[in-house]
C-alpha cells in the first residue's frame, strides 16, 4: 500500500528493510560502483545514505540524510579513492528518527585501524549487549543496533587479533536478524543471522575484477556482476586479494526467510534465494483469484507492487486487466508541511485515478497489504468519486496482524487493523463492497521456486523465529481490546 507522505503521519503500510551493498575490485572506481548499487536498492530506504571506502592504510567515509542522489555528487565520489567500499541506504527501523549519527555505515576504531559495517536488519538484544560493553567502557555516538554490533566485532577482535574471530564471536552474542557488510582497509566480509530472515546474495564482475555483495540481485546487475549465489544462514564471507573465503560462523538454525519480501519489499526485476519475486507476485494474484473471485469488468492494480499481482488475477480469472491508477514516481518522504486543505487530500499526493478508465466499472482492486487500513480507506473512496460502481479489494498477503522485531518497521497490534477488527468489520470500515486476503497457504504456494523452505511469517501468524524478548514485546502485542481491559481493571 503507498505510504502516506504527509509530515508526521504513520505510513500505512509494512516499511522498508534498509539496503546494503560491497565491493573488493581493486583497481575498480569502487564508490561509484557502490554509489550506483545503492541507488538500484533505494526502494528499501530513503531516509539517508553513507559509503565507506578503504585504500589498503584507512577508512574514509561520506554519510547524509536523503536520497542517493542528494548525498553524493561528482566531487564526493572522487575524495572517496580506495578498491574496497561498504554502502547502505536506510531506513529507521530501530533507534529513533532518522539522523546523521544514525546514518551508515558506522565507523569504528579498532586499536589503530578502522572498520566500516552497514547493517539490513533489527537485533532484539541490544540493550543487553550494549549495557555490557558500556560497562567494559564502551561509548556510542547512537541509539542504533548497527553500532552496537559494530562495536562488539570490535571488542573482540582487539583481544583476538583477527577480525573473521571478532565477527564470529558477535554472532554468537547477537540475536535477531542481520544481513552485513563490513570493511577493513583491505578486505571486505558479508555475514547474516543463522535463520538468513534477510536477504544477501553475492556476484563476480566480469574477468575476474572483483566482487560484488548486495541486498538484491537488482543491486549486481547495475554494476554488470554476476550472481554466484546467497550468503548461507550463518555464513562469514570474506574478500580480499586473495580471492573468497567462506566459512559457517554459527550453525545454522530453521531457515526464516522473509517472506514479505516477495509481496513487497524486492523490486520485481529481483531474484531472491532462487525464485524471481515478480512471478511469485503473479502467482500470489493467479492464486487470490481461485481464492477470492469477484463479479467485475476491471482488475486495477495500485502501483507498484499491486501490478504484477493484478496481472495474474486477470489472466485466472478472465476478467480485463486495466491501467486505472496512475503514481506519481517523484513524490517521495517529505519534510515540506502542506496545507491542511492539501492534507485532506492525503493519498491523492502519490495515486490519483483514471476517471476515463473507472467510471461505470465494477472494480478489482489488487494491493500488497493493509497495516491500518486509512489508506485503504482513502483509496475506496477516492475510486468512487472517480465513478467506479463496485469497489472489490484484494489483498495478496494475509491479514497483518503480529508487529516485526527483524528490520521491517510495523505497528504495534493496537494500531494493526486485523488484529482489531473481524474481515466484515474492516469491510464495512474501508468501505469496500467485498474484502478478501490471500491464504497463507496460497502465499507460501506463490513461492515454489524458492530454494529456502522456511520463511519468516511472523507478521501474519505471530510465530517469530527469533525468541522476542519480554520486555520488548509486552506493549507491542497488546491490541486494543488489551489496553481498554488493562484501563478498565486499574479503575475498578
Amino acid at each position: 500500500m503507498s505510504t502516506s507522505v504527509l509530515p508526521g503521519e504513520r505510513p500505512d503500510r509494512l516499511e522498508e528493510a534498509c539496503a546494503v551493498f560491497g565491493v573488493y575490485a581493486p583497481g575498480e572506481d569502487v564508490a561509484r560502483m557502490t554509489c550506483f548499487g545503492l541507488q538500484a536498492l533505494q526502494h528499501r530506504g530513503q531516509e539517508s545514505a553513507g559509503i565507506a571506502v578503504g585504500d589498503g592504510e584507512t577508512i574514509m567515509a561520506a554519510k547524509d540524510l536523503g536520497l542517493v542522489t542528494q548525498v553524493f555528487d561528482e566531487a564526493s565520489l572522487a575524495a572517496l579513492d580506495g578498491f574496497v567500499a561498504v554502502g547502505h541506504a536506510r531506513y529507521s527501523t530501530s533507534g529513533g528518527a532518522a539522523s546523521w549519527e544514525a546514518a551508515q555505515p558506522h565507523i569504528s576504531a579498532i586499536d589503530d585501524v578502522l572498520i566500516a559495517l552497514a547493517h539490513n536488519g533489527t537485533l532484539v538484544n541490544t540493550d543487553r549487549i550494549r549495557a555490557l560493553l558500556e560497562g567494559r567502557g564502551v561509548q556510542f555516538r547512537s541509539s542504533t543496533d548497527s553500532e552496537v554490533a559494530a562495536k562488539a566485532i570490535g571488542e573482540v577482535t582487539q583481544t583476538t587479533h583477527h577480525l573473521r574471530n571478532g565477527i564470529r564471536r558477535a554472532m554468537e552474542e547477537l540475536s535477531g536478524a542481520y544481513a552485513m557488510v563490513l570493511a577493513s582497509p583491505s578486505s571486505l566480509y558479508a555475514f547474516r543471522d543463522p535463520n538468513g530472515i534477510r536477504p544477501l546474495c553475492i556476484g563476480k564482475l566480469p574477468d575476474g575484477r572483483g566482487w560484488v555483495v548486495s541486498s538484491e540481485t537488482c543491486g549486481l546487475d547495475i554494476v554488470g556482476a554476476e550472481y554466484v549465489r546467497d550468503v548461507a544462514p550463518g555464513e562469514i564471507v570474506r574478500f580480499n586479494e586473495e580471492g573468497m573465503y567462506a566459512e559457517q560462523g554459527v550453525p545454522a538454525g530453521e531457515p526464516a526467510a522473509c517472506i514479505f519480501e516477495y509481496v513487497y519489499f524486492a523490486r520485481p526485476d529481483s531474484v531472491i534465494d532462487g525464485q524471481s519475486v515478480y512471478q511469485a507476485r503473479r502467482n500470489m494474484g493467479r492464486i487470490l483469484a481461485q481464492e477470492a473471485p469477484a463479479e467485475a469488468d476491471l482488475v486495477l492494480g495500485v502501483p507498484d507492487s499491486g501490478v504484477p499481482p493484478a496481472l495474474g488475477y486477470a489472466h485466472e480469472s478472465g476478467i480485463p486487466y486495466a491501467d486505472g491508477i496512475v503514481k506519481n514516481r517523484y513524490v517521495g518522504r517529505t519534510f515540506i508541511e502542506p496545507t491542511q486543505a492539501m492534507r485532506q487530500l492525503g493519498i491523492r499526493l502519490k495515486l490519483n485515478p483514471l476517471r476515463s478508465v473507472i467510471e461505470g466499472q465494477r472494480l478489482v482492486v489488487i494491493d500488497d497489504s493493509i497495516v491500518r487500513g486509512n489508506t485503504s480507506k482513502k483509496l475506496v473512496q477516492m475510486l468512487r468519486e472517480a465513478g467506479a460502481t463496485e469497489v472489490h479489494l484484494r489483498i495478496v498477503s494475509p491479514e497483518v496482524g503480529w508487529p516485526c522485531f527483524y528490520g521491517i518497521d510495523t505497528d504495534t497490534r493496537d494500531q494493526l487493523i486485523a488484529a482489531n477488527m473481524t474481515l466484515d468489520e474492516m469491510n464495512e470500515w474501508i468501505g469496500s463492497d467485498s474484502l478478501a486476503f490471500i491464504s497463507l497457504e496460497g502465499l507460501r504456494a506463490s513461492v515454489p521456486d524458492a530454494r529456502c523452505q522456511g520463511f519468516c511469517d511472523a507478521c501474519f501468524t505471530g510465530d517469530y523465529p527469533v525468541e522476542i524478548p519480554a520486555a520488548v514485546a509486552k506493549k507491542s502485542f497488546l491490541t486494543k481490546k488489551d489496553f481498554e481491559d488493562v484501563y478498565a481493571e486499574g479503575n475498578q
